[in-house]
């Protein structure tokens, strides 16, 4: 029971320590979960950049194919 009504006393006497003290708590557990957000997004980046670059390189055999066979007509 000393060790209560000594908690009591502290945050009492300086109640923003314990509000403090409960936010870095929670940014602290926060930033795990942001740090996979972002890894996540540029994982999601990196695949768009490829897929476009994948599309290009299709589009610009199709229109090569395209022009061989107009030039042979």
């Amino acid at each position: 029971m000393g060790d209560i009504s000594s908690y009591a006393t502290l945050f009492a006497s300086d109640p923003q320590r314990g509000i403090s003290a409960a936010a870095e708590f929670g940014l602290n557990a926060f930033k795990p979960i942001l740090n996979f957000q972002v890894l996540m997004l540029r994982m999601w980046a990196d695949s768009i950049e490829r897929l476009a670059g994948s599309y290009e390189t299709g589009a610009d055999e199709v229109a090569t194919a395209v022009k061989e066979q107009a030039e042979a007509r």
